[in-house]
């Protein structure tokens, strides 16, 4: 087995046993989506191939929303994990920015570092939060943290702070608009704006159903 298949095989043994009491929504199945819609995106852009698996796989290692908004836990795991599978000092610190700048935060806070597998990794992570997929992960998280479904007296605040974003208890519908219904126009890639388009047409209907149902009317 060559050195870099050996490294990515290790890398998912490591993710799947750190993630194997994570909440559904941020487990290792989404992980393998991640993984999986990367590499698929990955096919028509010009990358290394091996920082995307890596980025993929270990973007969402220590999620802070699970560890107090701790931002420093995720690199540090990364970092310390593929010491140990002694991967190319450049590689690592190319993951580690990467892991620091995937997070979407509120949709207002400047990105600091830019590369394209980071491009091709962050819209394979938006595309999970999109479609039915993103519909079902939405619900769940909501909840796991015991948010109403709707409150039609709590409007959506588009206008956050990272700060605000990570301390909001909205209800779950909120989210659709503070977050989910505005990543097909943030997508970087080609094909993950093609996939989005289709995942946020679904998320719009699947709202109008809901407001339906709400309201009585259907």
């Amino acid at each position: 087995m060559k050195i870099k298949d050996h490294q990515i095989s290790e890398t998912i043994a490591f993710v799947k046993d750190q993630l194997k009491a994570a909440e559904g929504g941020h487990d290792w199945f989404h992980t393998q989506r991640v993984l999986n819609n990367a590499m698929l995106i990955a096919k028509g852009e010009t990358v290394d191939f091996f920082v995307v698996q890596l980025g993929a796989l270990l973007h969402d290692i220590a999620d802070s929303k699970f560890h107090n908004g701790d931002e420093t836990i995720g690199p540090k795991v990364a970092r310390e994990f593929l010491m140990h599978l002694n991967v190319d000092i450049a590689i690592i610190e190319h993951v580690i920015k990467i892991i620091e700048n995937i997070s979407f935060k509120g949709g207002n806070e400047p990105q600091k570092f830019k590369s394209l597998e980071l491009d091709v990794i962050q819209d394979a992570d938006r595309l999970d939060a999109l479609g039915a997929i993103g519909i079902a992960r939405t619900f769940n998280y909501g909840g796991f943290k015991n948010r109403a479904l709707f409150d039609p007296e709590i409007e959506p605040n588009l206008k956050m702070t990272k700060e605000e974003y990570k301390a909001s208890n909205d209800p779950t519908i909120n989210h659709f608009y503070e977050k989910l219904l505005l990543l097909k126009d943030k997508m970087n890639t080609h094909t993950g704006r093609q996939i989005a388009e289709k995942r946020h047409q679904f998320m719009e209907a699947f709202l109008d159903q809901f407001y339906a149902e709400w309201d009585g009317t259907k």
